[in-house]
């Protein structure tokens, strides 16, 4: 009778000790953000060809401001009702998709 309780206490001991064992995992996440150093520029220095394809695609569409990197791309900030966003576009008027 000791030796069914003396086994019993040693069975349930050791599955409390596998039960409080608990696995640590760190989970990293590196966020890398990679923008193109954009210039605000005149909205009379949009070449044509992007202010005829903003008019074209976006008709009721407001420019506020344009800027322009290193490539000749162009990033519009537009107003088209209540929604404010940008826009990105080549020296052609093709749009980017960013």
């Amino acid at each position: 009778m000791k030796n069914l309780f003396l086994s019993a206490a040693i069975v349930l001991g050791g599955l409390t000790s596998f039960a409080s064992t608990s696995q640590v995992s760190n989970t990293i996440v590196k966020t890398i953000s990679i923008q193109d150093d954009y210039t605000e520029i005149k909205l009379e220095e949009l070449p044509t060809a992007v202010t005829d394809a903003l008019k074209k695609a976006y008709p009721d569409a407001v420019l506020s401001k344009a800027f322009k990197n290193t490539k000749s791309e162009y990033k519009l900030e537009v107003t088209v009702g209540d929604k404010t966003g940008n826009l990105f576009a080549n020296a052609d008027g093709t749009w980017i998709k960013k």
